[in-house]
């Protein structure tokens, strides 16, 4: 069984036991989340698309690690006007591992 949920303005196709690095979320490792988004859910043959949202589905998956994402360089220029600019940036990420997909409908 996969489901697609919506966290941190991204999707992510998840599967138990998938692990997913999201963008940062609240909490300490081992703590549980719940993801409530689920924009699909469902087996290969039997799925069900929400409308925006399934009813009755939900993810469950626990924190493994708050961490921050390799660096991003920004550069910035304009020729012949000497103008350069360079800026460096580092994205927060939390890892989290799908333990369970629930789904209260039936597909």
């Amino acid at each position: 069984m996969f489901a697609i949920i919506k966290t941190g303005g991204k999707q992510y196709r998840v599967k138990q036991g998938d692990v997913v690095s999201v963008e940062k979320i609240q909490g300490d490792q081992g703590h549980s989340l719940k993801f409530d988004h689920v924009i699909m859910c469902g087996q290969e043959d039997n799925i069900i698309v929400g409308k925006p949202t399934v009813e009755g589905a939900w993810v469950e998956a626990e924190i493994l690690d708050q961490k921050r994402d390799d660096k991003i360089i920004i550069f910035k220029k304009i020729r012949r006007h000497y103008y350069r600019r360079k800026n460096g940036h580092r994205q927060y990420k939390t890892v989290v591992r799908i333990k369970d997909i629930h789904q209260t409908a039936s597909i």
